[in-house]
């Protein structure tokens, strides 16, 4: 026999070890090399690229048609549990970048944002540095149109980028913990909100669900458009606003786990 011929001891069975732990380590590792393979922000593709992406699913193929009829682009965000938040920054600074108005007004909530976290309770040595490069970020859009690739380049560096969605869950976090009275009825599980925020809003890589997306946006002032694809029987992808009645400025599409934005036509 050859001594060329080399053993993986990575897959060798050991006596004691739990199996269900190693295939669930594997199974994260496989996925964290997938994800770490896509942009944290990807580059505007045609819709159409989303019904190649179900060519033999005739379910998702409907919705992805009835998509098309009021969207025409879709910008894929890396699936790594930030995506909403992620795509909420990135769509909403993007369209600030034409609306130098609604802009200034945004500038001015994000650099007092700071000061009504710490009265909320927050450390201020914990928020300087993320609160810094957030209006960083936010400074750069003051430049209009012409900032749009140096914005595009700062939300797939991930140092900028993680730093936007890090100050983007604390007021998340914040908004929920001022209306704390309200935001119970909505949590399971006995948690307190407090509990709910160091668990489920705070930590990076934590999934977004509706009530992440009702308290940034309302936090922000800032109407959210989601497209909910999945699979049920109607061939419409049902949308829903937050805050309800909001003029809308940020569409998102949610496939189960994971955000990307859209971009609607002009008549959508």
């Amino acid at each position: 026999m050859s001594d060329c011929a080399e053993t993986d001891e990575s897959n060798k069975y050991v006596p004691g070890e739990n199996q269900d732990d190693l295939i669930l380590q594997q199974h994260r590792k496989i996925e964290q090399e997938i994800s770490e393979s896509i942009a944290l922000i990807g580059n505007k593709e045609a819709l159409s690229s989303l019904e190649n992406e179900y060519s033999d699913d005739d379910i998702y193929r409907q919705k992805v048609q009835d998509l098309s009829n009021k969207y025409k682009s879709v910008r894929r965000t890396r699936p790594d549990g930030n995506c909403f938040f992620r795509a909420f920054a990135f769509a909403y600074l993007e369209s600030l970048l034409d609306n130098q108005q609604d802009y200034a007004k945004f500038k001015e909530t994000a650099s007092s944002s700071k000061d009504w976290l710490i009265n909320l309770g927050f450390p201020q040595f914990t928020l300087e540095d993320f609160h810094d490069t957030f209006m960083e970020v936010v400074n750069v859009v003051g430049n209009g149109p012409s900032a749009c690739d140096e914005l595009y380049k700062l939300f797939n560096n991930q140092g900028y980028s993680d730093y936007v969605v890090v100050y983007l869950r604390l007021i998340a976090s914040g908004q929920l913990q001022k209306e704390s009275e309200f935001y119970q009825n909505f949590i399971e599980g006995g948690r307190s909100v407090v509990d709910f925020c160091h668990q489920e809003v705070e930590p990076m890589f934590k999934e977004s669900d509706h009530i992440h997306i009702i308290a940034l946006s309302s936090a922000l002032n800032v109407g959210v458009r989601v497209r909910y694809m999945d699979r049920g029987d109607s061939a419409e992808v049902i949308a829903h606003d937050f805050p309800e009645g909001s003029k809308v400025t940020v569409h998102l599409l949610y496939r189960p786990g994971h955000y990307d934005i859209l971009y609607p036509t002009t008549s959508s």
